[in-house]
């Protein structure tokens, strides 16, 4: 299965073997992480998209248009576009900042991955734009 990961900051914690009881602070990072994971996948097409963003989740449900605003076409365009850019970025790591462009994203454009697939890596783009002062392509990025 061919997997696309989308990833920003991952907290990752390492807890000793003899830690002391999980703190309500524990439980809520826990939990806050799992929502700010993103998962979308379809078996038959061999494809796995994974987000991995503090703070996306909330955003794309609290800030980004909703669905069904942007048309498939739309989004499959801007995508196109910005996965060229975004995979130019992870090749240049002395130009561009390694912590941000850290994988390439295998997105074929002569694949239907359907629109919820596509709203998604376009709101990630977006947020990823807006969050880290970054612009991915000539157009200016509206949540």
């Amino acid at each position: 299965m061919k997997k696309c990961v989308l990833a920003g900051i991952l907290i990752i914690a390492i807890w000793a073997c003899a830690s002391p009881a999980r703190t309500a602070s524990q439980d809520r990072h826990e939990v806050a992480q799992k929502e700010d994971t993103i998962r979308i996948a379809n078996d038959s097409l061999e494809y796995e998209v994974i987000i991995i963003e503090p703070g996306f989740n909330s955003w794309v449900n609290g800030t980004a248009r909703g669905r069904g605003y942007y048309s498939e076409q739309f989004l499959e365009n801007r995508n196109r576009i910005w996965v060229q850019e975004w995979n130019r970025r992870v090749l240049q790591p002395q130009q561009y900042n390694p912590n941000l462009y850290e994988l390439q994203i295998n997105y074929d454009p002569h694949i239907h991955y359907g629109y919820e697939v596509n709203y998604l890596i376009y709101n990630y783009f977006i947020y990823f734009q807006m969050h880290y002062k970054q612009k991915l392509g000539t157009f200016d990025v509206r949540p």
